[in-house]
């Protein structure tokens, strides 16, 4: 492919600035560069006018450091509020990128900030506040403070309502309390032991007192024999 060398007039990010000589694709140059008075051709006559691209754009970036410091630190003293869908357990649907910050500012601080600018290692998956870094420029750094929350925050209870609730339980536990103390026993009640018979025997019984033998009697006189009957 064949390549021309140019000159920059404006600031391409990924080419170059003002006054900058480089190579690009011929046709990139002759369809777009050319036609958008972003660059011009190397020649004799164009090299006369390096000194004030120069100067343009020396102007032009102390410009852009002035304003992106001014910028770093109003940003700092700003908290983005995000508002995200998410589940009962604080857990999100789906993520919070650079692009959604840029569009937040722009939305509640008419903030203007090129999502490039700002610096995310990874899309924010959690609820939370946060502390994002922001790539203003190449001499200037800075944070910003953003705060995801839920579209469906947990209810509010009333203080008074919470109050109340507590001194019931309070009472409840209370009434408890004083049942347990109606019930129970004075002094402690200690079962007598039950003497168990072994398995497939009886329990024995008391063994009874042996009898005392009875004294004998008095043999018994005998009786005169009746008289015959007389014959």
């Amino acid at each position: 492919m064949a390549k021309t060398e140019i000159i920059l007039t404006s600031n391409i990010v990924g080419l170059g600035g003002e006054s900058d000589q480089v190579k690009v694709a011929a046709g990139y140059a002759r369809n777009y560069l050319f036609p958008q008075r972003l660059a011009i051709p190397l020649t004799q006559a164009n090299k006369r006018r390096l000194e004030a691209l120069r100067q343009r754009r020396a102007e032009r970036e102390s410009h852009e450091f002035n304003t992106m410091s001014e910028m770093s630190k109003g940003l700092a003293k700003l908290v983005c509020l995000i508002k995200v869908k998410a589940g009962e357990d604080g857990k999100m649907f789906g993520a919070v990128t650079a692009g959604m910050i840029a569009d937040e500012l722009k939305h509640q601080f008419d903030v203007s900030l090129d999502k490039r600018k700002i610096h995310l290692e990874h899309p924010i998956k959690t609820l939370g506040e946060y502390e994002v870094e922001l790539h203003l420029h190449a001499e200037v750094k800075g944070t910003l403070k953003v705060r995801v929350e839920s579209t469906t925050p947990p209810p509010v209870i009333d203080p008074a309502v919470a109050a109340e609730a507590k001194k019931e339980e309070g009472r409840r536990t209370e009434k408890r309390g004083h049942r347990g103390d109606i019930f129970a026993p004075s002094k402690p009640v200690t079962a007598e032991p039950k003497v168990q018979a072994d398995k497939g025997e009886k329990a024995a019984r008391p063994e009874r007192a042996p009898r005392t033998a009875k004294p004998d009697r008095a043999p018994r006189a005998e009786r005169p024999a009746k008289a015959g009957k007389a014959e």
